[in-house]
């Protein structure tokens, strides 16, 4: 028992470690080979903090950000000799942009070989544009000098002319009380808690307690551990040691994906890109629901629980305990396997690491099916309690096997996403929904059945009260199919917003007005007194989107942004040119000076200068007279998002009564 304690805390430690997060979360190096004496190979190296990614060159267009290199005097000095090649990427599949993205995890290695045109050249010089990502993304301009003698790096130093210093002076913000940016917590915590996920599989383990292959069990069980031992104590410490290894076994059952994911972190999340991936687990589903409707059982072979229950009554002691807990996760597979599906298949959909989520989940089923053990063999009286098997244990089949359906659905609308077949768009597919729960509910009350559970009996009280919360569940996406409600409980389930059979005419989030100038939206907000939501963002930022479908869209949210706040959102990853009268160089504080040639470029220099920020998405609330009215916020849940912006309201007010 001691080394399997250390064994579970080690694990538990492994798996817990978080990731780096920095505001350079990539380390570059670069170095040069010599081919011959006219031709060369750059090679640029980054390695990427655990977590965050980096977008290849050749990314498809309409996803995130790719990344963009610009070789100095190429053609001049030097020819590019074929294009500049890549490794090691990876592709997963974008429900937000809905292309097939490549991007880098861990490490990003370019190669580029070149032919000097001019052998008095000594130094080649090559910029490097890239979007990084995690929580939220990052832009970055990386600069890399090759010296082809041997020697030190010759940096020029640009000069800031008299237009581009007035034009740089005018991105400076005068905020009145900047020390209020960085106050409090100003970063949320939008992903999924591992306690929500663990709590998802301690309700799957509930439910399955309530299956016929597992209830059972319980009486027959404690009675065994209670009459064998000779005294109570005995009999409690034995059927505790039960309930250990149930979760043990299901612990460890999650582990072989950690594995898996080590070897190639992707291997987990083509279940949610791939499309033959995704039709495989919708038949699969299928094929799991037509079970709990009883016109087949699933069983793992006799043999397997013949042999366990033998071994655990030859061993005997802990071991053969261990061994009667193999024997009930074998014999209960035909319930609790569709359900252990479903889970497999929520924390795949679900944001984080995948196996992290899964051991989380898996461990909450098992101590969910552990725990009856445990406390009726402490409280044998308990028993009395319990209702006697029958019936009610195969409506909870039929219920399970709609959910199985219900969740089929989603992987074969990940499917239709992946293939862009533009045949499963979001009101179809809760239309579908809608079917199923009416047939649920229909079947709650009685109004059909399956023959296979024997003749019609009498509707209960419980299965009444179930077939009303179906029947609310269906009214509830029958007012999503209308766009009465968002279903924000739904949030991830459904095909987004966007990919709909209407078009949507504005291309502000939400459809909410807003200002892509920040001068523009300045005067707008001075001439209506109102204060300004500062929204830097991008086009290929999934994490912006996220927070505007499921942050941004909660009613109470959206009319404060409608109606309330004046919405400036600036594009960094915006690669329009400027007009050549608004390019210009801008020197920063360290003395670099960037050429600024694009919209996003000004937008993400103006958010550096006067934020000290390169991420995205970031929210700023301010007055028309340019003073912070709260601290800064990235993602963040809705009520802490709703509560930000109720306070910067409220700060705004205080301003004005002065």
């Amino acid at each position: 028992m001691k080394y399997i304690t250390v064994f579970i805390i080690l694990i538990f430690s492994s798996i817990s470690l978080f990731s780096q997060d920095d505001d350079n979360p990539v380390l570059w190096s670069h170095e040069l080979n010599r081919i011959s004496d006219t031709e060369y190979e750059l090679i640029i190296s980054g390695q990427i903090f655990e977590g965050w990614h980096v977008y290849s060159q050749f990314t498809a267009e309409g996803g995130s950000l790719p990344s963009e290199f610009t070789y100095e005097k190429a053609g001049l000095d030097y020819e590019l000799v074929g294009k500049t090649q890549e490794s090691p990427t990876e592709t997963a599949y974008s429900d937000i942009f809905e292309v097939e993205e490549t991007f880098f995890k861990k490490e990003a290695v370019f190669t580029q070989k070149i032919r000097l045109l001019n052998p008095d050249i000594r130094q080649v010089d090559v910029n490097l544009f890239y979007q990084v990502c995690k929580e939220v993304c990052i832009a970055v301009d990386k600069d890399f000098h090759f010296v082809l003698d041997g020697g030190e790096a010759s940096i020029v130093t640009k000069t800031v002319d008299d237009r581009s210093l007035a034009l740089g002076t005018a991105l400076q913000l005068d905020i009145k009380n900047k020390e209020l940016l960085n106050e409090g917590n100003s970063q949320g915590n939008s992903k999924s808690s591992l306690w929500v996920i663990f709590g998802l599989g301690f309700l799957g383990g509930l439910i399955a307690l309530l299956t016929p292959c597992v209830f059972p069990m319980i009486p027959l069980t404690v009675s065994f551990f209670t009459k064998q031992s000779h005294n109570k104590s005995k009999g409690i410490v034995n059927a505790l040691l039960y309930g250990f290894f149930i979760v043990l076994i299901y612990f460890l059952l999650s582990l072989p994906f950690h594995i898996f994911d080590s070897v190639d972190s992707q291997i987990l999340n083509t279940i949610a890109t791939n499309i033959w991936l995704n039709l495989f687990f919708f038949i699969i589903f299928v094929f799991f629901a037509f079970s709990f409707f009883g016109y087949y059982e699933l069983t793992l072979p006799s043999s397997w629980a013949n042999k366990m229950d033998a071994a655990s009554n030859k061993v005997g002691g802990g071991i053969g305990i261990f061994f009667m807990a193999v024997t009930l996760a074998i014999v209960s597979f035909s319930c609790t396997g569709p359900i252990l599906g479903g889970l497999l298949g929520s924390t795949t959909l679900a944001e984080g690491e995948v196996a992290t989520n899964l051991t989380a989940g898996m461990t909450g089923f098992g101590v969910a099916l552990a725990l009856p053990f445990a406390l009726f063999a402490m409280f044998p009286a308990w028993l009395n309690t319990l209702p006697k098997s029958g019936g009610w244990m195969n409506t909870v089949k039929v219920v399970l096997g709609f959910l199985e359906l219900a969740l089929a659905f989603k992987f074969l609308s990940n499917a239709d996403l992946v293939g862009n077949w533009g045949i499963f768009k979001r009101e179809i597919f809760l239309g579908v929904w809608i079917l199923l729960f009416v047939l649920l509910t229909l079947y709650l009350f009685g109004l059909f059945r399956f023959k296979h559970y024997g003749p019609k009996q009498r509707i209960s009280t419980g299965r009444k009260l179930t077939g009303l919360v179906s029947l609310a569940f269906t009214v509830y996406l029958v007012l999503g199919l209308s766009k009465i409600s968002n279903l924000k409980l739904l949030s991830g389930f459904p095909p987004p917003d966007f990919y709909s059979v209407f078009e949507t005419e504005s291309d502000c989030p939400l459809g909410i007005d807003c200002y892509k100038d920040f001068e523009k939206g300045l005067a707008y907000a001075k001439a209506e007194n109102k204060p300004i939501l500062l929204d830097f963002t991008g086009w290929a930022c999934v994490n912006c989107r996220k927070m505007e479908e499921n942050v941004w869209s909660d009613p109470d949210i959206y009319t404060l942004l409608k109606e309330d706040y004046v919405l400036i959102s600036l594009y960094i990853d915006d690669r329009k040119a400027l007009s050549a009268a608004e390019q210009f160089d801008y020197k920063f504080e360290s003395g670099r000076v960037k050429t600024i040639k694009t919209i996003g470029e000004k937008w993400g220099t103006f958010q550096t200068i006067n934020f000290n920020s390169a991420s995205q998405p970031y929210y700023v609330l301010l007055s028309p007279d340019i003073e912070l009215l709260n601290s800064a916020i990235q993602s963040a849940d809705i009520e802490v998002y709703r509560q930000w912006l109720l306070k910067g309201l409220e700060s705004h007010k205080e301003l004005a009564a002065k």
